[in-house]
């Protein structure tokens, strides 16, 4: 996600150093910090909605979309695709499924 590839970034090369993910006043970083801020967060919300776009394509339809994770509110307002945000989705589901489990036990 996000972190990984900017830490590849910055653990690739020498000069640069890590960012806040905050979005950069203009898509063109006016010097490397935002340069960097805008490549990860314009980057990654492209991603999303391209993939959502190929989905919706394969579909026929568009698909209800949860973005999930601690920096889904981070990229989410630039995503155009995203409907909703959950940030603990993953950690619920978990939860419900162990809950499950020790039901049946």
């Amino acid at each position: 996600g996000l972190e990984l590839s900017t830490d590849a970034l910055v653990g690739g090369t020498a000069a640069l150093r890590r960012v806040e993910y905050v979005p950069p006043r203009s898509a063109i970083g006016k010097g490397t910090v935002e340069a960097i801020q805008s490549g990860a967060l314009y980057g990654h919300a492209g991603l999303v909605d391209g993939i959502m776009d190929r989905l919706a394509d394969a579909l026929g339809a568009e698909p209800v979309t949860v973005a999930t994770g601690g920096l889904a509110s981070t990229i989410v307002p630039h995503c155009s695709s995203v409907e909703t945000i959950d940030e603990f989705l993953t950690l619920d589901g978990l939860r419900m499924i162990f809950d499950m489990n020790r039901e049946d036990a």
